[in-house]
């Protein structure tokens, strides 16, 4: 079953990515411009955000195994409507419609959550993880070889009788497991909202990951600038090869859940910021060029991706563990506030690297994760002897959901 979920995961975040690697084969065959063709991918990402703060806390209030199985058959229709469009208009409109129901990763880990004890539940978060990063890291290439092959329309094709058959599958092996919620679905929207008021190690978890992420995003908009740029002179496509060096993070994401596991996840938390300060110096020495440079590149941003990765499974299993009845609504709380940091962190990036280069970019890494660090060190003091608060709290949720 993990395997299965972590499959699906995989399939739904990779239908966020995979339309990148096709934009000028989808330009030249709509007799588009790039820059138009390229809103399809913009629609999709618009779609994703919309559907993680507008579907995904139904994940309380309806059944996982037919919310899943419902979400993925409207993806899959989604790409063969994608797939099959004659003009760029509906293409850009079927592709906010796959963005909006691909939130198939966001629902999964809830459930995945609650399905095991507390004792397994950091290490089946690290193996949802991974699955999401193959699909983010393959999705890529699975498109842009078949794109290149067949056509920019097989691909879409493809990843519909993909997550279709995916959600025939799911529609057999999934547990049926009852709502943990009978809100309405509009105390569903702003309940993420209260949580985020009312339950403290949320907004920690929601700050430590804004902010690393904010670094991550930085990094990597910026890094095409560098590489492409009179430092090394290099072409697009480096920036994808040097990608492909985060795939070691499928294979770390579990191993920081079974860490987590054990110790909890302040000290991997801790762990991670102090990584992701490292990375920051070890990528500020890529600004030198040449073979060393180049290194410190690779080097640091297989550090930065380990590091923030690990970090989002141990935030994620505390967030996971303040409710086990609002489990969707915490992670649509946390996700949110994730991904406008990396927003953030994209746009101030750009403005750091044009005002002082590389070495900025570095030095904002390096201020935001000092930020979250500052927080942590303030809540590891203040944690008295004993269970706090929210360790009370595990100790009587922290039971796995009973399928029927």
């Amino acid at each position: 079953m993990t395997l299965l979920l972590a499959v699906t995961c995989a399939v739904a975040v990779g239908n966020i990515y995979f339309p990148q690697a096709i934009i000028p084969l989808v330009a030249a065959g709509l007799h588009a411009s790039p820059d138009s063709a390229s809103l399809a991918v913009t629609a999709t990402q618009a779609g994703y955000t919309a559907g993680m703060f507008l579907l995904v806390p139904l994940g309380d209030r309806l059944p996982y195994r037919s919310f899943l199985v419902a979400l993925l058959a409207l993806t899959g229709l989604g790409l063969l409507a994608a797939g099959c469009a004659p003009t760029l208009p509906l293409l850009i409109a079927a592709s906010a419609l796959i963005g909006l129901t691909t939130v198939a990763a966001q629902v999964v880990g809830p459930l995945a959550a609650g399905l095991v004890a507390a004792d397994r539940r950091g290490a089946v978060i690290g193996g949802m993880l991974s699955g999401s990063i193959g699909g983010m890291l393959l999705a890529r290439t699975f498109s842009g070889t078949l794109g290149e092959w067949l056509g920019w329309r097989v691909p879409y094709l493809a990843a519909a009788a993909l997550a279709l058959l995916l959600a025939g599958v799911l529609a057999r092996t999934v547990p049926v497991a009852p709502p943990t919620s009978r809100q309405r679905y509009p105390a569903l929207l702003t309940e993420s909202l209260r949580l985020l008021h009312t339950e403290p190690d949320l907004r920690r978890s929601c700050l430590y990951q804004a902010t690393v992420f904010a670094g991550f995003s930085a990094v990597w908009t910026c890094l095409a600038l560098l590489l492409t740029g009179p430092v090394y002179g290099m072409g697009a496509e480096a920036v994808g090869l040097l990608a492909l060096v985060g795939g070691a993070t499928m294979l770390c994401a579990p191993l920081a859940g079974r860490l987590v596991d054990r110790h909890g996840p302040e000290p991997v938390n801790l762990v991670c910021m102090l990584g992701v300060l490292v990375s920051a110096a070890v990528l500020a020495a890529g600004a030198w060029g040449g073979i060393p440079g180049l290194t410190a590149l690779v080097v640091g941003t297989l550090l930065l991706d380990v590091a923030m990765q690990s970090g989002m499974v141990a935030n994620q299993a505390r967030v996971y563990a303040l409710r086990s009845d609002a489990r969707s609504r915490l992670n649509t709380g946390y996700m949110t506030c994730a991904y406008l940091g990396g927003s953030a962190g994209s746009w101030l990036g750009v403005r750091a690297y044009g005002q002082a280069g590389w070495w900025g970019v570095c030095t904002l890494v390096a201020l935001l994760t000092v930020l979250a660090l500052v927080r942590h060190i303030v809540a590891l003091c203040s944690r008295r002897p004993g269970a706090t608060g929210s360790q009370s709290r595990v100790a009587v949720e922290n039971q796995p959901i009973r399928p029927h």
